[in-house]
């Protein structure tokens, strides 16, 4: 074999080797063949070329074999593929496995695809979760308003995981629990002589239905006297009527007001057709005197009785103090 010989072969096995090593991770296929974790160096090759980084998926397989959870390449690449955090699931199932909790590898893997994290899930299910509500404003039937804070205990259900509601659905449906045990007291001090009737009336009320959790139970941590709103509703409704009132007694006015400007114009209107009329009587008179209809005599006898009517009207606004002297009684 010539030098040019060699060296191809070198140069062919140099480029064998650079290949395989780039398609096969062999420390990490080492690493599997030490935990006796079953994967061939064509699973390691698949996965390179469906473009999976193999150690998402190798060393999470390692963690479930040494947890002692039977899952397979497949499985986990599946779920890889599909979105999921393979890790987590894992994590998640062993933590199910030591708490004796049934939980598939499907389920797990439906949980964390729906966008809950399953482990948190897993972790609430063994440990419950104590979440607080803001403070609850509510008003007994007597008008006192009661500032009430509560705090929940859940437990998540991995049945009703999909699907379920989440806490702010449980927080509301404590708050109107609240209400409606409040708002059906006569009184506030039966809620504050009985705080337990509230937890024993929304505990009554399932209100975990429908949701991802467990309702355990439910304590009463505050309960606070608010404003007396029934007070303040009669105070709003008095200011309302006073208003209204006044705005009536206002329309009264201004009606009484326009009845008055309307009797002084027919009064303006009346003098001044008398006015009229007292202007056509001395052209009257002149008319009968030249005409021969009235003497001399009979004007001068109607002057005096003008004369005698006039001096009994002074006398009568003299004797009467209700009359006022600047009235013109002939007008």
């Amino acid at each position: 074999m010539n030098l040019t010989g060699f060296v191809i072969i070198l140069c062919a096995l140099a480029l064998f080797f650079a290949l395989f090593f780039s398609l096969v991770p062999v420390g990490l296929w080492i690493s599997a063949l030490a935990a006796n974790v079953k994967v061939s160096i064509f699973n390691l090759i698949g996965m390179k070329l469906r473009r999976v980084k193999p150690y998402k998926i190798v060393m999470p397989l390692i963690k479930a074999v040494k947890g002692g959870i039977d899952l397979n390449v497949n499985q986990l690449e599946a779920h890889y593929l599909a979105g999921g955090n393979v890790d987590v699931v894992v994590d998640a199932l062993i933590a199910a496995h030591r708490a004796n909790m049934n939980l598939p590898f499907e389920r797990a893997a439906a949980i964390d695809l729906a966008g809950r994290n399953v482990l948190e899930a897993v972790k609430m299910s063994v440990n419950p979760k104590v979440i607080e509500t803001p403070n609850v404003s509510a008003v007994a039937k007597d008008g006192i308003e009661l500032l009430a804070k509560a705090r929940v205990t859940v437990r998540a259900n991995l049945d009703r995981l999909i699907g379920g509601a989440g806490e702010t659905t449980v927080l509301a449906r404590v708050g109107e629990g609240i209400v409606t045990t409040v708002g059906s007291s006569f009184s506030h001090k039966e809620v504050l002589e009985n705080p337990d009737k509230i937890s024993q009336t929304v505990l009554s009320k399932g209100l975990d239905a429908g949701t991802a959790f467990e309702i355990l139970s439910i304590d009463i941590a505050d309960v606070d006297v608010g404003r007396n709103i029934g007070a303040q509703l009669q105070t709003l409704q008095a200011e309302a009527d006073k208003n209204i009132a006044q705005a009536k007694a206002e329309e009264r006015r201004a009606m009484a007001v326009a009845k008055e400007q309307e009797m002084k114009a027919a009064v303006q209107e009346m003098r001044a057709k008398v006015v009229e009329a007292e202007a056509l009587v001395p052209d009257a008179m002149a008319t009968a005197l030249r005409e021969g209809k009235i003497g001399v005599m009979d004007y001068y006898n109607l002057q005096n009785m003008i004369a005698d009517t006039q001096m009994r009207d002074a006398i009568s606004k003299a004797g009467n103090p209700d009359v006022p002297e600047n009235i013109d009684i002939k007008s």
